[in-house]
């Protein structure tokens, strides 16, 4: 289903710093999620740049593995599902509705991997920019985990739905829901084409770059550069375009090339923000 056989394990491993086991235990997952999550980021940048944004594996990972660069939702979780199927997994996808937008209801644009072990179903998710968990979740109803300082939680509602939340310091607060319906590649194909394409898709028109690791959150989007610690702290400071290309390498890892960094920095503060 996910193409795993096309997966350069050895690149991969050597790009997320991993080199433990490859055998399909909860101790592989877990430590590969957190891995993939910390070593690679999330970023927009080819969609600023009104590019196509190929979800064919050995495009993925030609980016992703073999470039100083990062991807979205469907590149992070479309490489981890091929390689965790790869590695014995049994592996499925779901669509979610973005929560943090408050009372807002929005569209199914975001993808997420349910993986089954010993015969447990486990959230993953590389791919929820810098507030997703860092580590697979238990789909089990009131499950709350605590991973590198953030804590997470899962409950459940009518209809079958699932709500993964985290919790901040003014209560929980929900990130996600998906509902059982299981999706398939060519589903995130066409969630791809509304996110890359589409002048109501937030991610059209405006830079945007976030990393997540074990006590601190960044996140960049259009030039506001926002930090966020697992003590509550938080600062929010203003990127200049003669600033971007240096910010992308030094905090998020992401190398372009200077034509490249000089056309994100004309999208200007304002971007083209969508839904």
């Amino acid at each position: 289903m996910w193409n795993g056989e096309e997966v350069d394990l050895d690149a991969y491993f050597a790009r997320i710093g991993y080199g433990g086991s490859a055998a399909p235990t909860l101790a592989t997952l877990s430590a590969l999620h957190r891995a993939h999550t910390v070593a690679i980021p999330f970023e927009n940048l080819d969609v600023a740049l009104g590019r196509p944004v190929p979800l064919d594996v050995k495009s993925i990972q030609r980016k992703l593995v073999g470039q100083s660069r990062g991807g979205y939702c469907y590149e992070h979780n479309t490489l981890f599902a091929a390689v965790v199927e790869r590695l014995g997994f049994e592996v499925a996808a779901r669509g979610a509705r973005n929560r943090t937008r408050g009372a807002v209801l929005t569209a199914v644009t975001h993808a997420l991997l349910l993986v089954t072990v010993e015969g447990e179903r486990w959230l993953c998710d590389t791919g929820f920019g810098s507030q997703g968990p860092l580590e697979p979740v238990p789909l089990r109803h009131g499950a709350v985990v605590e991973q590198g300082g953030w804590t997470f939680r899962i409950t459940s509602e009518a209809e079958g739905i699932h709500v993964l939340s985290s919790l901040r310091p003014e209560g929980w607060v929900g990130l996600y829901s998906f509902a059982p319906q299981t999706l398939y590649p060519a589903d995130f194909a066409v969630m791809n084409h509304y996110s890359s394409s589409h002048p109501l898709s937030k991610f059209v028109g405006q830079v945007v770059a976030q990393r997540r690791a074990p006590g601190v959150r960044r996140a960049l989007v259009r030039d506001e550069l926002t930090t966020v610690r697992t003590d509550g702290s938080s600062e929010q400071v203003t990127v200049p375009a003669e600033e971007l290309g240096r910010v992308l390498t030094e905090v998020f890892g992401i190398v372009l090339e200077d034509d490249e960094v000089v056309r994100l920095g004309e999208l200007g503060p304002g971007g083209s923000a969508g839904a």
